[in-house]
């Protein structure tokens, strides 16, 4: 059952990705010839008489489809994907990063709606902590630290995690926080660089805050927490180009869905509710993150292509049908080769 969760995750993420741009391509007149999740050979299909687009479930669960006419060729017959304008291209390419970031934002609302958000309050503080020194007590707001704005709790383990230096712990770092419906300030030094929040700060979280069923609210978390997860994703990219991580701390498909599994197995057992808000957890992670990879500017990535696609705006004109297969096809090689580096690498974790 835990694989299959975790197939099924990967399924609804691919498809509403791919939905994206098929909903964007009928919007603009371009004919989809087939809409299909999975790879490889079709197990069931069915075309639609009214729009002739074939709608499939093919054998390997990875991965989807959209197959627009005229998208990889110089087809500029009536429907085609090249007879329409460039912004017109651009909307369907980047359609289907962006409708990752709305299913995230519409699998935030279920969980903040029902589990509540997690607030930057902490349920302890340590008697060396320098916050409890500054004179914040626990169940105060922490609102900002080092010029960082923190929503959710969440930001201070980002900040703890990304932004401190090694001598961060030598200099004065203002913080802000509320108590009492009041705004305190005060400058404090690190008890360390390294160590988390309990390390860094003497502070622990105190859980999830319930948002109260009230609607504006319940947005606002919302969204904020699918800005989060695009942040985070940009920010751990950040690291890898940085050289901060090893390879061991990258996960291609495997072992994320070794990662579901587990989450799967540990959960369960606190009941089907919690179970069902920890997966739609694990789905609102990698539908963000999926959105932010595509957008990358990449060749055979959304990202890439729509870059062709501002080049062919400025210079009026296509790279030509050679150029750009040869550019993504090169693209799409070294991400093959990238795939393979990190499958390896998972199976070696795993096994």
């Amino acid at each position: 059952m835990s694989i299959l969760a975790a197939f099924l995750i990967f399924s609804v993420i691919v498809l509403f990705h791919e939905f994206g741009h098929f909903l964007a391509a009928r919007l603009v007149g371009v004919e989809v010839l087939e809409f299909s999740l999975g790879m490889g050979p079709r197990l069931l299909s069915h075309v639609n008489a009214r729009s002739r687009t074939r709608f499939s479930l093919k054998l390997l669960p990875f991965g989807g489809s959209c197959m627009m006419k005229g998208e990889d060729s110089e087809d500029l017959s009536e429907g085609s994907f090249q007879t329409k304008k460039v912004w017109q291209r651009i909307l369907i390419v980047a359609a289907g990063p962006v409708f990752n970031f709305v299913l995230a934002f519409l699998f935030a609302v279920i969980i903040i709606g029902t589990a509540g958000y997690d607030a930057p309050v902490p349920s302890f503080l340590t008697d060396n902590s320098p916050l409890l020194s500054a004179g914040m007590q626990p169940g105060d707001e922490l609102t900002s630290i080092d010029g960082h704005r923190i929503t959710i709790y969440r930001d201070i383990v980002n900040y703890v995690t990304f932004d401190l230096g090694e001598g961060a712990s030598k200099k004065q770092i203002p913080v802000e926080w509320i108590h009492d419906n009041e705004k305190k300030r005060a400058d404090i030094f690190l008890l360390s660089a390294s160590g988390g929040t309990a390390g860094s700060l003497g502070m622990y979280g105190g859980g999830r805050f319930s948002a109260g069923g009230n609607i504006p609210r319940i947005l606002y978390y919302s969204a904020y927490e699918v800005r989060y997860w695009i942040k985070t994703t940009l920010s751990s990219l950040g690291m890898i180009v940085k050289r901060k991580v090893s390879l061991d701390d990258v996960s291609g498909p495997v072992g994320i869905v070794h990662v579901i599994s587990d989450t799967y197995k540990e959960t369960r057992k606190e009941g089907a509710f919690m179970l069902f808000l920890n997966m739609l957890n694990m789905a609102i992670l990698l539908s963000a993150n999926l959105g932010v990879m595509n957008l990358l500017p990449f060749p055979a990535l959304d990202g890439g292509r729509i870059v062709l696609l501002l080049i062919e705006a400025v210079r009026k004109k296509r790279l030509g049908e050679n150029v750009e297969a040869y550019i993504n096809l090169a693209g799409f090689a070294v991400l093959m080769c990238i795939m393979v580096i990190i499958l390896f690498n998972d199976i070696r974790k795993i096994w």
